[in-house]
């Protein structure tokens, strides 16, 4: 097995936050300076894993000594997990357009540029893994098509070469409140409101029937369903935490995806959800036909649908340690 497929830490681990300034030109919008946030969390001297979430992830993976606030991989990251900072150097970045700054068109091809552009910047001459998930997945297919020389194996999680038609209608709807919010009540009502719609999109039916299956209550003459209060909680978490223009351009950057899987060469493992709604099992399974044989599908049945990564951490984790150390290798 190569070593970059078998980590093992010598050296102290580190944690490292920075930023890199660099020139781009995105595919629709032309030549831009931009600046990279980036984080490196694991021993100076272990193979580099690249690490990327949805488009409300960021560089932060999860807690160190040094920043101990929780990340928003907290459960895939950590000691005993196949991403473990003990074994690997894992790095992330915020996404170009994250900060709200950035209003323009931005594709997945963008932010693929970004990375190529910062790894050297590390002194990183090629990743021994991607693990992309939702947004990240896509991300991750652009790297791999665009810049194969980068990386030597993917890991592709609820995220596809395409994005399918319902689910950018359902996106084309949130972005329409985020817009009709900002006419009425300002950026946080709408986006509020857009959050609770991808709420709907990313779960189930049959985890609602679950928990929410009780009869309406009448609050001064209003009918008010069980569900509301937690949808009423997430939109307000997102809103604290995600600039509107974020949001609207990084939704907008799903739309405009497009891969041919043929680009891709490397091996990858491809991690589907049967019952994702955004990202059905059958663009999935699109997806590994058009890579070929060198890809690997994993299904995992999950009431939790496209947010099944963030939910099933021990069902991802056993899945990601079959993916970055196939049968056959030592570990």
């Amino acid at each position: 097995m190569s070593a970059a497929l078998a980590p093992v830490a010598t050296a102290v681990p580190s944690h490292v936050r920075g930023s890199h300034r660099a020139e781009l030109v995105l595919r629709h919008a032309g030549p831009l300076g931009v600046r990279i946030g980036y984080e490196l969390q694991g021993p100076a001297d272990a193979p580099v894993l690249f690490v990327a979430g949805g488009i409300s992830a960021n560089r932060h993976l999860a807690g160190s000594a040094l920043w101990p606030e929780p990340g928003w991989a907290q459960g895939l990251v950590g000691a005993q997990r196949t991403l473990d900072p003990g074994r690997w150097r894992l790095l992330s970045m915020d996404y170009l357009g994250a900060d709200g700054q950035l209003d323009l068109p931005i594709d997945t091809a963008d932010q693929a540029q970004a990375i190529a552009q910062l790894l050297p910047q590390l002194g990183i001459a090629q990743l021994a893994g991607f693990v992309g998930y939702s947004y990240g997945a896509l991300v991750g297919l652009q790297l791999a098509a665009q810049h194969p020389s980068l990386l030597q194996r993917l890991v592709v999680v609820s995220g596809a070469h395409r994005p399918h038609p319902y689910a950018s209608a359902w996106r084309a709807l949130q972005r329409r409140a985020v817009a009709l919010g900002q006419l009425q009540y300002g950026d946080a009502h709408g986006l509020a409101l857009a959050r609770q719609f991808a709420m709907l999109s990313y779960r189930t039916p049959e985890e609602f029937d679950e928990r929410f299956d009780a009869a309406p209550v009448l609050i001064n003459g209003r009918v008010r369903v069980p569900a509301e209060d937690y949808l009423d909680a997430a939109g307000a978490r997102f809103v604290g935490r995600m600039p509107a223009t974020a949001f609207v351009r990084l939704s907008e950057s799903i739309d405009l995806h497009r891969v041919d899987p043929a680009q891709v060469q490397l091996p990858t493992t491809v991690i589907a959800v049967e019952g994702d709604r955004l990202v059905p099992l059958a663009d999935m399974v699109n997806l590994v036909e058009g890579l070929g044989s060198r890809a690997t599908l994993r299904v995992l049945r999950s009431a939790y649908g496209h947010d099944a990564f963030l939910k099933e951490t021990d069902r991802i984790d056993a899945l990601l340690a079959s993916a970055l150390h196939p049968p056959g290798e030592t570990r």
